[in-house]
């Protein structure tokens, strides 16, 4: 299916994978509609979008974590951009590392305001347009952590279990409809969601890549646009990926370091 002139909805869209997946869109053609909080890190994405291929971007500064801004952004959103064709749900995050008895509460907070919270709010404000359009792909970014909780990732891993709860239960609810539901999960992905979940601490993320090869941003943008453009009637429900040095969120391979 041509994806060509389709208008993408795209948060978190200011970097990694949400940046990544609005070039790929970019290049097929597709007209941008991108939400994130940093604004300057955003503009940068919608000029790279439309020396890429984009015909028009539009930008939205906006926290998914507040229901009435999110709302309000879609109510108020010019014409032309109102029918929105594919909304990809990448606003997301992990925070801190703690054993969860040690965990810190503004830290829990902020990935469920974010994780599940967010998701739930940008859907329920766009999915309406799409049924009453009878056209529409909802794109999901889960995670390998959604599968299999690891030790100091409980409330990310249940984050994303939560989202892999309401995919599919997204999809449920939307059969009979012409509107698709897909989550894609990727295991690690090498952007800047560790330094985020350090706290900022550039050498303690570095040590979560070495010795192994990573999926980029660019992989699971590649996964986010082969989803959108199957047929019409086909509805890829889930796409779980890794690189070849992962197996599930708990098994890795690290090569000897020198």
């Amino acid at each position: 299916m041509s994806l060509k002139g389709k208008i993408v909805f795209i948060t978190g869209a200011s970097s990694g994978i949400g940046a990544a997946t609005a070039l790929a869109f970019a290049a097929q053609g597709a007209r941008l509609l991108l939400a994130a909080r940093r604004a300057g890190k955003l503009a940068e994405v919608a000029s790279q979008a439309l020396k890429r291929g984009a015909p028009a971007v539009f930008s939205i500064d906006l926290d998914v974590r507040h229901y009435r801004a999110v709302q309000d952004a879609i109510d108020s959103l010019p014409e032309e951009w109102a029918p929105i064709d594919i909304l990809v749900n990448n606003a997301g995050l992990s925070r801190g590392f703690e054993k969860l008895y040690t965990g810190k509460v503004e830290d829990w907070d902020e990935m469920i305001d974010t994780n599940v919270k967010g998701l739930l709010y940008v859907s329920r404000a766009v999915v309406p347009g799409m049924v009453v359009r009878g056209r529409g792909h909802v794109i999901n970014l889960g995670s390998t952590a959604g599968e299999v909780t690891y030790p100091g990732g409980a409330v990310y891993c249940g984050s994303k279990a939560a989202e892999r709860a309401i995919n599919d239960g997204l999809r449920q609810d939307l059969l009979g409809t012409a509107v698709r539901v897909t989550s894609v999960d990727p295991g690690m992905v090498e952007t800047n969601f560790s330094l985020v979940r350090f706290h900022g601490d550039e050498e303690r993320a570095a040590k979560v890549y070495k010795g192994l090869t990573p999926l980029t941003p660019e992989d699971v943008a590649d996964a986010v646009v082969w989803a959108a453009s199957r047929p019409a009637h086909v509805n890829i429900a889930r796409v779980s990926m890794t690189s070849i040095h992962q197996a599930n969120s708990l098994l890795f391979h690290r090569e000897p370091q020198s």
